[in-house]
């Protein structure tokens, strides 16, 4: 019993030792944990700075695809623009059909695309360009001769306007000259005036009553006229008894007016020269009756005069 009473005691180095070896594992742990920390702190770091450069690099390269995506839609809109302006031009032109081509197969070439970058962007732009520059020449080219058409358009207007005002003048000029020529016409047709009825008996004496008279004579003056023709010129006469018959004779004679036959009654020629002259035409007959009596006077196809003359 007294012996298990007996409490072990370390001795006073033993101790000492043991407890300075504990405190150097402790400051190595504690050495490490910080290295651990530091390492940690780097890593984390280092994961912040590659997660940013690769969400710089995603951004960059989403926004690099937009940008060719949008020169992508550009072309594709300038080509199809293009292709509709070569299809408008609607000339048979060889060299114009070519370009037309040419530009529908880019825009096929454009539209398989898949893989894009500035090369190929740049690419493009440049044929893109050229077709451009090929349509403006043709544009020009067009826009010239429409000037020149509308040039040549206003000419032929005023060629015209200047023919027409020709043709306008001369059928003035034609008709002003046949209407003087008709005035002139007009105005050479001779003028019987001063028309009167005579009658006379067998002796060729004048008397007062018409139902007694062997002949009726018919005076009157041609006028002179400075435009008619001169010289010989045969007036026919026709007289209208009262009862509306024609004066004749049995030969029942004739003459043409205005592409008709007309009879009359006798005729006369004279010798006309431009001055008034005195004329008689005498009708032999028998059975006159009193009454109005018309006469008609005709010379060079003309309606030369004419009255109605009472008689007793």
């Amino acid at each position: 019993m007294e012996d298990n009473k007996y409490e072990y005691t370390p001795e006073e180095g033993y101790d000492n030792d043991y407890k300075y070896e504990d405190d150097e594992q402790q400051e190595a742990v504690r050495k490490s944990l910080r290295g651990y920390r530091v390492v940690i702190v780097l890593l984390a770091v280092i994961l912040a700075g590659v997660s940013l450069l690769y969400f710089n690099l995603n951004r960059q390269q989403q926004h690099d695809y937009e940008l060719l995506k949008i020169d992508r839609d550009s072309i594709q809109s300038n080509l199809s623009t293009l292709i509709t302006e070569y299809d408008n031009l609607k000339f048979s032109n060889d060299t114009i059909a070519s370009q037309l081509e040419k530009a529908n197969a880019m825009m096929e070439q454009l539209k398989r695309e898949r893989r894009w970058n500035y090369a190929k962007i740049k690419e493009y732009q440049k044929e893109v360009g050229t077709l451009r520059a090929v349509m403006k020449s043709y544009l020009k080219q067009i826009d010239s001769l429409n000037t020149l058409n509308k040039r040549l358009v206003r000419e032929n207007v005023s060629y015209r306007k200047e023919i027409s005002t020709a043709n306008l003048r001369a059928d003035m000029a034609e008709e002003r000259a046949t209407e003087l020529q008709g005035k002139v016409k007009q105005g050479a047709v001779l003028n019987a005036r001063n028309i009167s009825i005579a009658a006379l008996n067998s002796n060729d004496k004048l008397i007062s009553r018409v139902k007694n008279a062997a002949t009726l004579r018919v005076d009157f003056t041609v006028a002179a006229n400075a435009l008619a023709a001169t010289g010989n010129i045969k007036i026919y006469m026709r007289i209208t008894a009262p009862d509306g018959y024609l004066l004749s004779t049995e030969s029942m004679p004739s003459f043409k007016y205005h592409g008709e036959n007309l009879g009359y009654s006798a005729s006369r020629e004279i010798d006309y020269q431009n001055e008034d002259i005195d004329v008689s035409i005498f009708y032999k007959g028998s059975g006159f009756t009193p009454g109005t009596y018309k006469v008609e006077l005709y010379a060079n196809g003309n309606l030369i005069g004419s009255n109605e003359v009472p008689m007793r």
